[in-house]
């Protein structure tokens, strides 16, 4: 069917408010948006705005995912069902309500459901996944998107979100789901157990085998925001737990609220969301503010460089506690110590790895894959975890999680500022030391927002625009290009471009896997700062031009 005949099958079945919703549309284009696809899922399940539609996060498209899973799961563990499945949700508007469309449509399969009565991270799910040997787990979540937006994750057995070999069988259960209107989702409430504090509880006792002051650091003043999300109780938790008694919180921000009224979006990645944070750090005197996004996966920080805070983006953070880690751990690093990092993540944490005989392993974009190296380091003697990270403010300390928790690294964050505090030492001081050692790299990524059908086809033909181009010819100073569609170095096939450069830097190319973005990274080495964002002006200049593209 066109879009049309699906809008029109659509007022035929849907429940009264979606035709109510369905039937106030006027706008051919918004209509086209809603139904000329089905919303995709993908390596990352389901995002996307919320409201009635196929190309929309609804009850219905929720149901359908759901649906897909728990045949996924009869095909493939048919004796072993009574594992079951873990469901948390985060604060967005609908997240309860999804959370518990999914848990009637999997105990209508007959699959337990074990769900949490109240909003609770991703890094808490992905321990629970493990904890309790359930076969999945699910998250009701858009992480750090808009507003508007909700979605889905899955996370397979391991307590890590699904890598593509898993995905693509999966996927193919959710697509041959194609009667919305007819998927069974009665629940069954003898297959659903509710989770409660005792969880969490069991989660932070667990994280706080990773304290260094083990409940008696030196004395740091915090500021914390979990910005309307989840992270407000488990990350006060922990912070308690680990001796920092003089915590503020960030009141406007304190409680869960799918609206985020005071940020235009709620991602700590973006300087307007810590800027309530940084302003009572300013009245309080504090020495580092921190924030978390929604789920509470990804975490971000300002920190005090004199009489003012700095915000210190995920490289440079990433950096930062790779050295903290390594320089005060250096009794449990042995020859098989790993820290692992992203293709499209910059190069400093590697050089201060190395230099610490630390070896240094490289993943796709997705924590999913730092997640599948814990597995399988698991039954590999050549490799121990130490810690893992992404650019995009997603860290992991210790192996009870297969995800980036925002909850553990906030404890490790204050434990670091608290350790170079007692030594005279700002992170500030501490992050241009770091540079003054191991040269400076300005590291920067630029995400192109480009909607709706056009903009996808638009997204494609950049791609295909940069594959089929001489890059040299535009950025001599290129060396080398990897195109991980081909595969690079074992990893799976991936939409990546990257080009290294002469001097040690490099810039990447990738569309986005869950929004309509295409992003460009740039990993700059420079013999100062100044150098450095030359260097960066230069290119994306060059890059903008050649592919028509301005960045939000």
């Amino acid at each position: 069917m066109g879009y049309k005949e699906t809008y029109r099958d659509w007022l035929s079945w849907a429940d009264e408010s979606t035709k109510e919703e369905l039937s106030s549309l006027h706008d051919e284009k918004e209509i086209e948006d809603r139904f000329y696809r089905d919303l995709a899922f993908g390596t990352a399940g389901l995002r996307g705005i919320m409201g009635a539609g196929t190309n929309r996060m609804n009850r219905y498209t929720v149901a359908r995912a759901t649906r897909g899973l728990s045949d996924y799961l009869h095909a493939l563990y048919p004796e072993e069902l009574s594992r079951g499945v873990v469901i948390a949700y985060d604060s967005r508007n609908h997240s309860p309500e999804f959370a518990k469309e999914a848990a009637a449509v999997l105990t209508a399969a007959g699959i337990p459901v074990k769900i949490f009565k109240e909003l609770e991270p991703i890094p808490v799910l992905s321990f629970s996944v493990r904890h309790f040997h359930a076969l999945s787990g699910i998250v009701i979540t858009a992480s750090h998107n808009p507003p508007e937006y909700n979605g889905y994750k899955v996370y397979g057995e391991d307590g890590g979100q699904l890598v593509p070999a898993k995905a693509d069988v999966l996927t193919e259960y959710v697509e041959k789901v194609k009667d919305l209107a007819r998927i069974p989702d009665e629940v069954d409430e003898k297959l659903i157990t509710w989770l409660g504090e005792d969880v969490v509880d069991l989660f932070i006792d667990t994280i706080f085998k990773e304290s260094r002051y083990h409940g008696n650091p030196p004395a740091l003043k915090v500021v914390y925001t979990p910005l309307h999300g989840s992270g407000n109780v488990p990350v006060r938790k922990i912070l308690a737990k680990a001796g920092f008694k003089d915590l503020h919180i960030v009141k406007e921000q304190e409680m869960p609220d799918g609206n985020f009224p005071t940020v235009s979006s709620p991602n700590p990645e973006n300087a307007d969301a810590l800027s309530l944070g940084i302003r009572l750090g300013m009245e309080m005197g504090a020495d580092i503010v921190i924030g978390t996004d929604p789920d509470s996966d990804r975490i971000g920080a300002a920190v005090r460089n004199g009489s003012d805070f700095t915000l210190i983006s995920g490289n440079q953070m990433g950096a930062l506690l790779t050295y903290f880690l390594l320089s005060t751990g250096k009794d449990r690093l042995t020859p098989a110590s790993t820290i692992v990092k992203t293709v499209v993540t910059g190069e400093l944490s590697a050089d201060i790895a190395k230099s610490f005989h630390v070896k240094v392993a490289e993943t796709l974009t997705g924590f999913k894959y730092i997640g599948e190296k814990i597995t399988e380091w698991e039954h590999d003697s050549s490799h121990d975890f130490v810690f893992g990270f992404e650019e995009s403010y997603g860290y992991l300390a210790g192996t009870h999680a297969r995800d980036k928790d925002a909850v553990v690294t906030a404890m490790v964050i204050c434990e670091m500022a608290a350790y170079f505090k007692e030594k005279g030492k700002t992170l500030s001081q501490v992050l241009a030391a770091l540079y003054e050692t191991y040269g400076f790299y300005y590291d920067k990524s630029l995400s192109y927002t480009l909607k709706g059908l056009e903009g996808a086809h638009r997204i494609a033909s950049i791609m295909e625009e940069a594959r089929a181009m001489d890059m040299k010819s535009l950025i001599p100073e290129i060396v080398e290009t990897l195109d991980f569609e081909k595969g690079i170095d074992g990893l799976p096939r991936e939409n990546v471009l990257k080009y290294r450069l002469a001097n040690g830097g490099w810039f990447a190319i990738r569309p986005s896997g869950t929004e309509p973005k295409i992003k460009f990274y740039y990993s700059l080495k420079g013999k100062d700062e100044t150098e450095a964002v030359r260097l960066f002006e230069r290119y994306r200049n060059l890059l903008e031009k050649r592919f028509g593209l301005q960045a939000i």
